[in-house]
């Protein structure tokens, strides 16, 4: 694999560079998204429990002490019951948009891994290709073992460009994924609560 690495030119660098950058970010994201994922379920079910026999203020502490986005939802609505349950479907649906973004954040910077990667590979097999065939003009020589070795290191950065782009792209869908399933468990809890709110007698 070394030997390939290196076999590829002075394009495999980016390409691994880049490989890189995606690497940092996908452990970033799915050390993020099942932490959030793990605690989502557990979470929301003591939030509802303490809710109704403690009443807002037990729940809102217990929320105060999470950083996951539906407890970021719930600890806001919560301080907005006295107001309303127009005023706290509103404010779940604002904090609900914002918990979306940091949900999809660095999405954007993987996408761009999965296509940077690809191009640098294409680019460097036309770099390749250009110096195979300069090679074979010095030696004034079209045999096919001078051309099949140019023409396979060239055709290294490509190999290397599309196995990048389609690791990180597996990382990706399954982030999509993962993030699809919160959004719908932040819609349920959010419905929960106003459920909750509206048909149970809360101790304030």
């Amino acid at each position: 694999m070394v030997k390939l690495f290196l076999d590829g030119g002075v394009f495999m660098w980016p390409i691994l560079g880049v490989f890189i950058v995606g690497l940092v970010i996908v452990f970033e994201r799915l050390y993020a998204l099942i932490t959030i994922s793990t605690n989502t379920k557990a979470f929301t079910k003591t939030i509802k429990s303490t809710l109704e026999e403690d009443g807002v203020g037990a729940a809102l502490a217990a929320c105060e002490k999470s950083t996951s986005p539906i407890a970021v939802m719930y600890t806001e609505a919560l301080r907005h019951v006295d107001k309303g349950l127009e005023r706290v479907e509103k404010t779940l649906d604002t904090i609900g948009s914002l918990e979306m973004t940091f949900l999809e954040k660095n999405q954007i910077w993987l996408s761009t891994v999965i296509v940077i990667a690809p191009m640098l590979g294409f680019t460097g097999t036309v770099s390749g290709m250009v110096t195979a065939f300069q090679d074979i003009a010095s030696a004034n020589d079209m045999s096919p073992a001078i051309v099949a070795v140019g023409i396979s290191q060239a055709l290294l950065t490509t190999l290397f460009g599309l196995v990048v782009a389609m690791v990180i792209q597996v990382f990706q869908n399954f982030f999509l994924f993962q993030i699809d399933n919160l959004v719908i468990d932040m819609e349920r809890s959010s419905l929960d609560l106003l459920d909750i709110l509206e048909t149970k007698q809360i101790k304030k």
